[in-house]
């Protein structure tokens, strides 16, 4: 939030144009640089990469599978974005994420377009540079997953519904036609949610405006044409495909998911608060003082404020009432708050003497005492790891792991520190801004080794190297109550999975059709059958099981003469050449 009064209207200066190209450029690193430095990323990563893989192979561009089975967990949009970047330029992890990339920084450029337009150019290049460096945005812009296209559709048809009203009559049909297509393409994405969200927007927004009655336009005929033109042709023909799909995606899928607790996803109704304070910092630090500031000056917000601060409100709440809550939902309510951040950036960079200069002097302080203690407290570790390894024993392997990147944590916290510092004592407002954005800057450069380490910790990459050089193409790989996130990716074929209800697949969809009456398909195995499906194999197979089930992967090593190896702390396996009882 910021600190409106009546005397802080918008500002009318431009900043420097070399200043918005750093900008930019910046924006451009925090997103692209080293995108596919690190591996894929359970448990999401593997999954998504892998759908679109096998759509770029199959050309199935209306159902998604995943290792082979249907995948309809989540509508094809985003996956065929995914498959036409493999097609282009090859399957990596970099191109994997490219499509996220680039909607992540598309949304950059439609928000300095519209805050250039509604406030002035100054606001826009700080709120580009507050929503590129913020944690959530960051990390949702680098990895294979649906939420930042989903994002940037939201918002165009918010953003395009919002300037319909302040055009001409001329051009107001233009916009909400935006605006209705936006939402269709949001829904193609993650169904109902991506027109939910922008029309619950809209509909608070213009009532608190005491408007309500223009919401007759946006919901005129030829919007409504425009949005069924985009969405039933998809939702038609997988229905025809897959006559179980209007059931699931509605009832299970979007009804379910917000109303029950049976996808565990459940947590408090506070939960985003947590969230946000961890996944906006640094700047979250300025949240507290400014909205009891902007709640005081509430008289002098401008239209465009408004429709911000209900924006980023109205999302908080919705998702707060659904059961299923995850970060990535409020995703857009982070760049309404980036907006806002900027704002008051640039009312205090304007006037250095005001409420919103001594707001974000007030909350370096708090950023001062957090860098501190933590690059104290790393540099204790860094010199004496014992404190870590004496704390987490069962964790050794893991904590040996990340130990080289302490260090360089330490040594950024300190940085942050002494800039937060020099912002204090000399009350530079461009200071205090260089302060808050050097925590994420550094954490992409000079961390940067951290987040590979955790990457490399949550990914099946070094498996599949491991398995690669002994797994011939007549061999079937299989998998025993596990299914390690990526692998089908890695080695570019369907995994078997023997399995109690699939829940291994981590697909909603899968769990829901093997529930059925219908008999499973080819590439599942129920784990009462598993020793007679095994004995009815005609060629090998190269069996991986978790180190919990290593007892019963001995048992069949044994009985056909095998040896088991291991793989990693968590997997062993075991190659039977002949076909088993032969």
């Amino acid at each position: 939030m910021l600190p409106f009064s009546p005397q802080m209207s918008n500002t009318t200066r431009k900043t420097n144009t070399w200043f918005v190209v750093f900008a930019f450029i910046v924006c451009a690193y925090m997103l692209f640089g080293r995108l596919g430095g690190w591996p894929l990323i359970a448990p999401d990563e593997g999954r998504n990469a892998e759908v679109a893989r096998e759509m770029s192979q199959s050309h199935s561009w209306l159902v998604p599978t995943y290792d082979g089975l249907t995948y309809l967990d989540k509508p094809a949009f985003y996956f065929k974005t995914i498959a036409l970047s493999f097609s282009l330029f090859g399957e990596s992890e970099g191109i994997a994420r490219l499509s996220s990339a680039l909607f992540g920084f598309s949304l950059l450029v439609m928000v300095f377009l519209f805050c250039q337009r509604m406030y002035d150019q100054r606001t826009a290049t700080l709120a580009i540079l507050v929503i590129a460096t913020t944690p959530l945005f960051m990390a949702f812009s680098r990895i294979v997953i649906f939420d930042m296209s989903l994002a940037f559709f939201v918002c165009a048809s918010i953003l395009a519904c919002f300037l319909a009203e302040e055009s001409s009559e001329k051009h107001r049909a233009v916009w909400y036609l935006a605006a209705a297509a936006a939402a269709g393409i949001a829904t193609l994405i993650k169904g109902p949610v991506g027109f939910i969200v922008p029309t619950l927007v809209m509909v608070i927004f213009n009532a608190v405006e005491g408007r309500l009655t223009v919401m007759k336009r946006a919901f005129a005929v030829r919007n409504w044409v425009v949005f069924f033109a985009i969405v039933l042709p998809w939702f038609i023909g997988l229905s025809l495909l897959r006559p179980d799909f209007p059931y699931y995606g509605i009832m299970r899928e979007s009804v379910a998911r917000f109303t029950t607790t049976e996808f565990h996803r459940t947590a408090p109704f506070y939960y985003y608060a947590p969230i946000i304070a961890g996944t906006f910092f640094a700047w979250s630090l300025l949240l507290p003082e400014s909205i009891v500031a902007a709640w005081r000056g509430r008289k002098g917000w401008s239209r465009t404020d408004r429709l911000f601060i209900v924006w980023a409100v109205v999302v908080v709440i919705f998702f707060s009432i659904s059961q299923s809550k995850l970060p990535g939902y409020i995703l857009t309510a982070i760049v309404a708050l980036g907006v806002l951040t900027a704002r008051m950036f640039a009312l205090a960079l304007n006037k250095s003497t005001g409420r919103a200069a001594r707001i974000v002097w007030h909350g370096t302080i708090p950023l001062l005492v957090f860098s501190m203690v933590l690059a104290c407290l790393l540099g204790m570790i860094a010199s004496n790891p014992e404190i870590l390894i004496s704390r987490f024993p069962r964790k050794q392997d893991l904590v040996e792991l990340f130990m080289p990147t302490i260090l360089p944590m330490a040594l950024s916290f300190a940085l942050v520190a002494l800039l937060s510092v020099i912002a204090l004592w000399t009350r530079n407002t461009k200071l205090v801004f260089v302060a808050f954005i050097s925590f994420p800057l550094l954490l992409i450069t000079v961390n940067y080794d951290l987040l590979a380490v955790y990457a490399e910790s949550r990914s099946s990459r070094e498996l599949a190297e491991r398995i690669s050089p002994t797994l011939e193409p007549t061999t079937e790989l299989v998998c025993l109550e596990c299914l390690p996130n990526g692998l089908s990716f890695y080695l570019k074929r369907f995994v078997t999975v023997i399995t109690r209800n699939g829940s291994e697949l981590t697909s909603n969809y899968v769990i829901f059709t093997l529930n059925s009456a219908k008999p499973w398909p080819q590439g599942v195995v129920p784990i009462e059958q598993y020793q007679q499906w095994l004995i009815a194999r005609t060629h090998p197979i190269y069996l991986i099981a978790e180190k919990n089930h290593l007892a019963q992967l001995e048992d069949i090593a044994q009985k056909q003469g095998a040896e088991v190896v291991d793989l990693s702390s968590k997997y062993s396996a075991v190659l039977l050449p002949f076909p088993a009882g032969k």
